[in-house]
């Protein structure tokens, strides 16, 4: 059976569950950052944001594709896509979970316009920021990833589970899966 939460990090099925049906993922395991394979490994084993990450490793600047969201009071989540803005390439899927008391109110409202990555609107607020990823998972997607991925059949890729510090404060619960190689 494969183990859902971290020790110390977010819990994968809660941050799935916020968009139900929550069937990205089929099967998990955690596995250390030092077996993750290339080239997942230099996608997601870093202290980076995912935005810059990906846009180096594929040379084009990415934009986010939200395919659900909500906000209950100062908790505000979306379930999201990045694309290559060249090409409209996917390359990225993630949940995320943010905090907005711990955010200005400038930051608060371009996250919730949902225009810009996470981590762009961070970097351009200059928002004192760390990353910290708490788990690294094999993955084999489910239904609506195989769709999001636009993927004929589950293919095994990696992810990771982290929180981004803003200011000092854990802000962010984030989950992010790299397409397939």
């Amino acid at each position: 059976m494969s183990q859902t939460a971290t020790p110390t990090g977010p819990d994968l099925h809660a941050l799935l569950g916020l968009f139900p049906p929550a069937d990205e993922v089929f099967e998990h395991e955690f596995v250390p950052g030092d077996e993750v394979p290339e080239p997942y490994h230099q996608l997601l084993v870093h202290e980076h944001h995912m935005t810059v990450t990906v846009e180096e490793y594929h040379g084009d600047l990415v934009n986010v594709r939200i395919l659900n969201r909500f906000q209950k009071g100062d908790f505000y989540a979306r379930k999201i896509l990045l694309t290559l803005q060249g090409s409209g390439k996917i390359v990225q899927f993630g949940v995320v979970r943010i905090h907005l008391n711990y955010c200005s109110s400038a930051v608060r409202e371009e996250i919730i316009a949902g225009k810009k990555p996470l981590g762009r609107i961070l970097i351009e607020h200059d928002v004192l920021r760390r990353i910290e990823p708490k788990a690294f998972l094999r993955i084999l997607p489910g239904p609506s990833l195989v769709k999001a991925f636009e993927l004929v059949r589950p293919v095994p890729t990696f992810g990771r589970l982290g929180i981004i510090h803003c200011d000092d404060f854990p802000a962010v619960e984030v989950l992010e899966i790299v397409i397939p190689a």
